[in-house]
């Protein structure tokens, strides 16, 4: 595990665009095509500005394929949708061939929208492990990740897969990649920002491990592959060790 701690916001982002520019870069020399998990919620739109305003040359886009995370249980032109968030900030503004993007498709209903998705990933991947080459990753300030949410069913889940559920929290169905998938991708890069944070930084980096109550203590990689925080002073605050 690696740990980014940049002085401010746009530094954060700045240092995760670059590396999102050369994990890309990589994947392309060595097997023809980057995939990527996007993350939802606001703190990847400044992200998704930042690619298509300083590196959208920088990167082969006919080349990369995009997946998501998690997806909240509404049409994908709602206004909470994941996918159109980031079809507006980031895939039209570059570009993207819509053959290249993988929405989940929530017409069909969570659980199944779950299974069909499972199934695209492994057809993506052809029969290899469903390794991706980067997911990206927030953090809630109840510590979760992705949809996995504390004391939900879906954090015992051993199968590398996706998974529906209902969040009582927020009364709403998600669907969400497993800690298993998540945890055989290439590279997982947490993007937080902001003091608000701070304690769900301690909580998942320097507690004792509970995973009902820190579900964002799950992701480790299984697969040889590289975990990075990418945090700014504000919300590594509470850290004893950086």
């Amino acid at each position: 595990m690696e740990l980014k701690i940049s002085s401010t916001e746009s530094e954060v982002l700045e240092n995760l665009a670059a590396f999102f520019a050369e994990a890309a870069q990589k994947a392309i020399a060595d097997h023809g095509r980057f995939s990527v998990a996007l993350s939802g919620g606001s703190s990847p739109k400044k992200l998704h500005e930042l690619l298509v305003s300083k590196y959208a040359d920088k990167i082969d886009w006919d080349k990369v394929y995009f997946f998501f995370g998690d997806e909240r249980d509404v049409p994908l032109d709602d206004a909470q949708s994941n996918y159109l968030m980031a079809k507006q900030t980031l895939l039209d503004p570059l570009g993207i061939d819509p053959e290249h993007v993988f929405p989940v498709q929530t017409a069909l209903g969570a659980d199944k929208a779950a299974q069909a998705y499972t199934e695209s990933i492994a057809t993506y991947f052809n029969g290899h492990s469903a390794a991706f080459d980067l997911i990206i990753l927030g953090l809630g300030d109840n510590s979760h990740t992705a949809s996995l949410f504390p004391y939900t069913p879906v954090l015992q889940e051993e199968s590398a897969a996706v998974e529906a559920l209902y969040i009582d929290e927020v009364k709403m169905n998600r669907i969400t990649f497993t800690a298993p998938l998540i945890n055989i991708a290439h590279n997982i890069a947490f993007l937080v920002y902001g003091k608000g944070k701070a304690e769900a930084v301690k909580h998942i980096l320097e507690d004792e491990r509970n995973i009902e109550l820190y579900p964002a203590q799950l992701i480790k990689p299984t697969n040889n592959g590289k975990l990075l925080w990418f945090l700014d002073a504000a919300a590594a605050s509470a850290l004893s060790n950086k």
